[in-house]
């Protein structure tokens, strides 16, 4: 993370808990790599313009760790995600991303308490 993003970096919305910044999403990284120690992204389409780059792409994986309270279930999951970045001088500055929370949690049988 630390070469490609700006450490002015907005990372629009953040997770739940999540630091604004690059240190932020490494503790997002980190949670997901534990819950997932299989974890493997494919990205099925990229679009680029000066300045901005898209990706869609998907995430899968083995639910070994507790993600967002929710305790390990085994199951194999993926789901979907969207992101847009600016980029300026080699490095991300801004990125807008939807990831399909619903689906995965649908996945696992179960969503993260509302306390």
């Amino acid at each position: 993370m630390d070469t490609v993003l700006a450490p002015e970096w907005d990372d629009i919305p953040l997770a739940p808990g999540q630091a604004p910044g690059p240190a932020g999403i490494k503790t997002i990284i980190n949670m997901v790599v534990a819950a997932f120690p299989d974890v493997h992204i494919t990205i099925h389409d990229t679009i680029q313009e000066p300045g901005k780059v898209g990706v869609r792409a998907e995430i899968g994986g083995t639910h070994l760790g507790e993600l967002f309270g929710i305790a390990p279930t085994g199951k194999k999951v993926s789901f979907r995600l969207h992101e847009f970045h600016t980029v300026a001088n080699g490095l991300i500055t801004t990125t807008w991303h939807l990831e399909d929370w619903l689906g995965l949690f649908q996945q696992l049988g179960q969503f993260p308490s509302q306390n």
